[in-house]
């Protein structure tokens, strides 16, 4: 494989550190966002549950808005913007199981890979540097769709949203990966498209690198309290292996 041009890391409105000193040898990945888009697949589900409770629907726009943080508060977000907190409070549970058998259904079938995405993970892989997906996403759809791409061979765990009592961006699932995969946060590096993964990693002291192809709540990719923003995930491969040679 011919090497790239050098990986274009981007400094972020708050004091990054410099990631090539730092020796690492573990990546923690998101999913939705960094690997794969998803964000049609969730507008369909949503829609097929706002059908059942006779809702006006989402679109992809105000859907961005709302994915990263996990299930429950997507739902919790779009029943808000639609009913009053009464009835958004009495509706939860119907429309979350609801939006449950929806995506089930859907998962994977508006969706696609983000570019450089298997030629980073094969450089990480090559590079002898440990992986595992860390998402909101509930385990079981998250290990859906990545055999739905032929990336789960890339990870060596895959944590869910409903792995751990907290998700992103408490530091609870960064901090098991982790210690599943031997390796110390000093030497681990999360890699995201959200502040979730960058607030996670910081509590854990963990790195992080933000892509800028993705969600963030609708919120500019600059905004991220990132170590550094790289163009794809090939890029951020580039830079990790460098770090990761003695010096």
């Amino acid at each position: 494989m011919t090497e790239p041009r050098a990986a274009a890391v981007l400094h972020t409105p708050h004091t990054p550190r410099n990631i090539a000193t730092a020796q690492i040898r573990a990546a923690l990945i998101d999913l939705d966002g960094t690997l794969v888009d998803t964000a049609q697949d969730f507008t369909a589900a949503l829609n097929g549950m706002l059908t059942k409770l006779g809702a006006r629907p989402v679109d992809r726009a105000e859907v961005l808005l709302y994915i990263g943080k996990g299930s429950e508060n997507l739902i919790a977000r779009v029943l808000a913007a639609r009913f009053d907190a009464t009835q958004a409070q009495a509706l939860f549970q119907q429309a979350f199981d609801r939006y449950q058998t929806e995506y089930a259904s859907v998962n994977g079938r508006y969706t696609q890979l983000y570019p450089e995405v298997k030629s980073g993970l094969d450089a990480l892989r090559a590079a002898g540097i440990k992986l595992a997906c860390v998402t909101n996403k509930p385990h079981r759809f998250a290990v859906e769709l990545l055999q739905h791409y032929g990336l789960l061979e890339y990870f060596a765990l895959v944590y869910g949203g409903d792995s751990w009592p907290r998700k992103k961006p408490d530091p609870m699932p960064m901090i098991e990966a982790c210690r599943a995969l031997g390796v110390a946060a000093a030497h681990t590096v999360a890699i995201g498209d959200s502040e979730n993964d960058a607030l996670a990693a910081a509590a854990g002291g963990l790195w992080s690198l933000a892509v800028p192809y993705g969600y963030n709540h609708g919120q500019p990719v600059q905004t991220i309290p990132a170590d550094g923003i790289v163009e794809n995930l090939l890029q951020a491969a580039h830079l990790i292996v460098r770090s990761a040679a003695p010096h």
